[in-house]
């Protein structure tokens, strides 16, 4: 590719900081821990704590800190898995695995159990957002469910305390599972649960500065006030914690701003080209092709896209191990088409139909290839 792409690195990248902390509390794992982190929690601390602040990658912080509290503590920079978004990344945190072992992959993904697209963090349908009812099987309690972080941590080590602080719309992951909608909330159980005596594993998930990036863009003011507001109250939450706590901060993906956005039903030539409809996201989206018209679909894909996405054939996304490695999920073929298409600008393609429009227009957002997106840093904040 003549664009300069970061491919995720699966031997340095979010899921080996958390293979490292599973490595911490004897979690029994086949993926490589990161060296920087196992450097750090060779210390054995009594309160582990991660914070995960959705989206904040590597170079949002250059943009809007670039001398600020986080950089002075950062310790090393690695990428996200691949695609680089919530729904692959933050279930990579989750479960310790990358998407090619939990299926977790993008926002949206094709069911034929459903014949549906499905939302996966929000459980809707895609092109309805209508909830699931009444199904006689439930996908989420089954055919994508893997065992937590959480549970896997508390299994090997029965005297930890493995605790998830999460958003009041999140999905439970862990028993011991508290609600926290913003920074402050976060930032208040956190020192709550270090004051008692348990030996224990605290990951916090943060929402933001993802939702501000999306709404106003990687340059606005109301990011940067998000992250140097939240530099300042960690930095103060962090002076009040013990010799024996440590914290770690990273992130899941970075952002890209858009600028052009197309559809698929402005070009009859690819329309005509396929069984069904599009799926996954805006920036890696996945093509189920006519088996006699493949030839015709890349010629007219490439023809309009080849400067704004990398198109690869199913067999040459896997063998390039896109989704990284290990046993691979039953459902994988069944959620990635026979072409997929990768971002390597800032274009989207909009999934959408004649019947719905597509989901409402992002100023900034991920899943692509880019450095913006892929590269998140690795921060540490200790005693």
């Amino acid at each position: 590719m003549e664009k300069s792409i970061i491919l995720p690195n699966y031997e340095h990248c979010i899921l080996n900081l958390i293979t490292s902390i599973l490595k911490n509390y004897n979690v029994e794992t086949k993926h490589k821990s990161l060296e920087s982190m196992d450097n750090i929690l060779n210390n054995k601390y009594k309160n582990v704590v991660f914070i995960i602040l959705d989206g904040m990658g590597e170079h949002i912080l250059e943009k809007v800190s670039p001398a600020g509290y986080f950089r002075k503590k950062e310790i090393d920079c690695i990428t996200s898995v691949y695609p680089s978004t919530t729904t692959a990344a933050l279930t990579t945190y989750y479960s310790g695995k990358p998407p090619y072992e939990t299926g977790w992959i993008a926002w949206s993904q094709y069911f034929k159990e459903y014949g549906r697209d499905i939302d996966m963090l929000s459980h809707r349908e895609s092109y309805t957002s209508r909830d699931l009812k009444n199904a006689r099987i439930n996908v989420f309690d089954t055919i994508v469910k893997y065992k937590s972080v959480f549970e896997q941590i508390e299994e090997a080590l029965p005297n930890i305390k493995a605790y998830e602080i999460t958003p009041s719309y999140s999905d439970k992951r862990a028993k011991r599972s508290i609600r926290a909608d913003s920074i402050d909330e976060i930032i208040m159980n956190i020192e709550t649960l270090c004051k008692n005596p348990d030996e224990k594993f605290i990951l916090a998930y943060c929402d933001n500065p993802d939702g501000l990036l999306h709404k106003f863009g990687t340059d606005s003011e109301e990011v940067k006030e998000f992250i140097e507001n939240t530099e300042r109250k960690i930095e103060d939450m962090c002076k009040n914690l013990t010799e024996d706590t440590v914290v770690i901060i990273s992130a899941d993906h970075g952002h890209k701003d858009i600028n052009k956005a197309y559809s698929i039903l402005d070009y009859p030539e690819i329309q005509k080209c396929l069984i069904s409809l599009p799926s996954l996201e805006s920036r890696v989206v996945t093509f189920w092709v006519k088996e006699d018209m493949k030839e015709e679909f890349v010629k007219n894909f490439n023809k309009n896209f080849e400067n704004d996405f990398w198109l690869m054939t199913k067999e040459e996304f896997l063998e390039k191990n896109m989704l990284g490695f290990g046993k691979k999920h039953p459902k994988i073929d069944d959620f990635i088409g026979n072409y997929i298409a990768l971002s390597i600008s800032d274009s989207i393609i909009k999934l959408e139909n004649y019947l719905t429009e597509g989901k409402k227009l992002k100023k900034s957002t991920h899943c692509g290839l880019t450095k913006e997106e892929m590269e998140v840093p690795v921060i540490i904040i200790k005693k």
